[in-house]
């Protein structure tokens, strides 16, 4: 009874790592080698088998580091069969649901919102949460601006009280409800919003994207606008809407990592390398912030990063595994102790800021390249290999190097070997493997690289299924703000 016990726990903590992959690289987006329909085909299959397999593990998922899509997924298969959770569980998910819902970007919370609506989901504890996040937003008056439906459809479905009057309340209803009855709103941007239909002047106090409507209907210049828009444009619309032969009128060193690696792959390579000075110091400063209290704990590291033709991506995620790939490579510098990361592309280009996705994979060329002793002889204390996982030149090469080295030459496993895979694969439920011995995770941002590698020893199976119930555990804690319990959260 004790073994079968312990081979179903064993089933479950594969399961749990195999979602946990998919919820971190997966969006149901196309990828370069399967369609967005394959995506969205094997994500359904795994958000209900392990809904209705691991209802708490896939509840406790949310304290991970998954994607918004996927997050998001969650909480609606939540809501939706929450007649299936105990009492217990239903308040643990709740409080989960609430603190997952704050971190999410506010146009997401709304088109969940929109799902939760045209499921029918209408039950008390879901309109709480939905209540409760509205009561907790800034300024709901630009939010009705700026989401104006989602915050039509998240107050019809909660019910909310807009009475009639001058209070702020009352102004969002009846800017949403019963729209050209007030002459003036109180609220600036309510009025911004009214006076922007005969009056340009008021169009560059609204938000970016609900003023570029009315830019178009008024028939201003592009260039005009934008100038005048300039001051209420966010960062990263700032860059969208610069040309790329242009300095971006932003601190690219406040940018998150990931985002700005996107950004500099965007550039062309003339326009890279007149920049290469401020582009190379901001992703380094990025790279040092998302290290914070790891940086340079790691000892020496080496990497093997893809930059194949697949690392294009597709057109809905453009050159976003190549972009990952480079971020990880100044994350990897910072992690590492000082001079000892070594850093090899898979084309063999040694300058990083001017990578670009070509040729073929030769992942097990440069894995051997990779285990060869460091400057002043040292081997590294960690491998890690950033890499969709198709390794073509020649097939399968990667995964036969690391398992004679691990079996021949370090058995005593004195570097530690780890994949991140930013690409999941449809066909597998889960991101593609090099090697059975070599622990794999999905990774969407290069700023979640610590905290996926701790993860990943868990696919090692040198780890069993307690110690990842008591991760889990710690993790639902932090992102609840509490201490973890004897019991757990996720038991």
């Amino acid at each position: 009874m004790r073994t079968s016990e312990n081979s179903a726990d064993l089933v479950a903590a594969e399961d749990v790592l195999l979602f946990a992959n998919a919820a971190i690289t997966a969006t149901g987006q196309r990828e370069f080698r399967s369609g967005a329909l394959d995506q969205q085909l094997s994500l359904d299959f795994l958000h209900t088998y392990v809904r209705v397999n691991y209802r708490r593990l896939y509840a406790a998922s949310l304290a991970l580091d998954i994607n918004d899509h996927n997050a998001a997924r969650i909480v609606l298969g939540l809501l939706a069969t929450a007649g299936e959770a105990s009492a217990e569980e239903r308040r643990t998910e709740g409080r989960l649901i609430a603190a997952r819902l704050a971190r999410l970007p506010p146009q997401r919370v709304y088109r969940l919102f929109g799902e939760v609506r045209r499921a029918g989901i209408n039950n008390r504890r879901t309109r709480a949460i939905m209540r409760d996040w509205l009561a907790a937003r800034p300024d709901l008056g630009h939010d009705a601006v700026k989401y104006r439906s989602g915050v039509k459809t998240a107050a019809r479905h909660v019910h909310l009280r807009c009475p009639q009057g001058a209070e702020p309340l009352a102004e969002v209803g009846a800017f949403l409800f019963r729209p050209g009855k007030l002459p003036r709103y109180e609220h600036p941007l309510l009025d911004a919003w009214r006076r922007a239909h005969y009056e340009q002047g008021a169009v560059a106090e609204l938000p970016f994207t609900v003023a570029e409507g009315f830019a178009a209907r008024h028939g201003m210049k592009r260039e005009v606008f934008l100038k005048r828009a300039a001051p209420r444009m966010t960062r990263l619309e700032r860059l969208r809407t610069h040309a790329v032969t242009q300095r971006p009128d932003v601190d690219l060193a406040a940018m998150p990592l990931t985002r700005l690696a996107l950004y500099v792959l965007a550039l062309p390579f003339e326009q890279r390398a007149a920049l290469r000075t401020e582009l190379t110091g901001a992703l380094r400063t990025a790279a040092r912030r998302a290290a914070g209290k790891h940086a340079g704990s790691w000892g020496p590291v080496h990497a093997v990063l893809d930059d194949s033709f697949s690392s294009s991506g597709s057109g809905q995620k453009r050159r976003r595994p190549l972009a990952v790939a480079l971020a990880c490579h100044h994350l990897l510098e910072v992690l590492a102790a000082p001079g000892a990361y070594r850093g090899l592309w898979t084309s063999g280009r040694g300058d990083a800021l001017l990578v670009r996705p070509w040729g073929p994979t030769p992942l097990g060329m440069r894995v051997l390249d990779a285990l060869e002793p460091g400057p002043g002889g040292a081997e590294p204390d960690r491998l890690v290999i950033v890499s969709d996982g198709w390794d073509n030149a020649p097939a399968g090469l990667a995964g036969e190097v690391l398992r004679v080295w691990r079996a021949q030459l370090d058995p005593g496993r004195r570097t530690a070997v780890v994949h991140v895979n930013p690409v999941y694969d449809a066909d597998g439920f889960d991101v593609r493997r090099l090697a059975v011995g070599v622990p794999t995770a999905g990774i969407r941002d290069a700023e979640d690289l610590p905290a996926l590698v701790e993860i990943a020893r868990f696919a090692e199976g040198r780890t069993g299924a307690a110690e990842l119930h008591a991760y889990l555990d710690r993790r639902v804690a932090l992102f609840l703000g509490e201490k973890a319990t004897e019991k757990g959260a996720v038991a």
